[in-house]
């Protein structure tokens, strides 16, 4: 699921009327059999939303003051998630979201977000990727490009060796980069306002 999501929308419809949307460019996949996840060893109030059912926002605290967004995975019972890990704007600096804190932060997201669906509900939701990106896609691995970089995790400290962090090689909104990866020029690199669509404020409704 973790890259699946690499390419989608993530869309927000603040209380004042304005609208916020990013495309998804960095994620990274935990799971309860492994020791990095929060719902290795129990089940917890904490993380009770982390066990399921799927299709829910999990937002915790990092370091006491940090939020990170994660979408519910797999099956109930069974504690998976994916961290949106980094997020690429139109029309703001390339690294505004370039990390999960600076994600939440910009979009508004905290722990009054926890456990709610991905349908917008509470103002904000996942879309599909759009179809300028799926055309763009098809064509770089039609010259032999992958779109996609599959890596380790970054910032924990178990479970180092696993390659469950996704980004989408041709962004500049990376929170970080595999090694030896190097950051695409300006003049190459993907920008958001090349694939995501125009739309009005009502389009974006869910």
């Amino acid at each position: 699921m973790g890259p699946d999501l690499v390419g989608c929308q993530l869309l927000r419809r603040f209380e004042d009327g304005r609208w916020l949307r990013g495309l998804v460019v960095e994620t990274e996949a935990y799971c309860q059999s492994e020791p990095a996840c929060h719902g290795h060893r129990r089940r917890s109030p904490s993380n009770e939303t982390l066990f399921g059912p799927p299709g829910r926002f999990y937002v915790y605290v990092s370091h006491g003051i940090h939020h990170c967004v994660n979408v519910v995975t797999d099956r109930e019972g069974w504690a998976n998630g994916v961290l949106l890990r980094a997020v690429a704007l139109e029309g703001e600096p390339e690294r505004t979201a370039a990390g999960p804190a600076l994600l939440a932060r910009r979009f508004g997201l905290d722990r009054r977000h926890d456990s709610q669906p991905l349908d917008g509900t509470c103002g904000v939701w996942l879309a599909p990727r759009p179809p300028a990106l799926l055309a763009w896609w098809q064509q770089q691995e039609m010259q032999g490009q992958a779109p996609l970089v599959t890596t380790t995790r970054i910032g924990i400290s178990q479970a180092l060796e696993l390659p469950w962090r996704w980004y989408l090689r041709a962004s500049r909104s990376v929170s970080r980069r595999a090694r030896g990866d190097r950051t695409w020029a300006r003049g190459l690199a993907l920008e958001p306002a090349a694939v995501l669509p125009a739309a009005a404020a009502a389009e974006l409704e869910p």
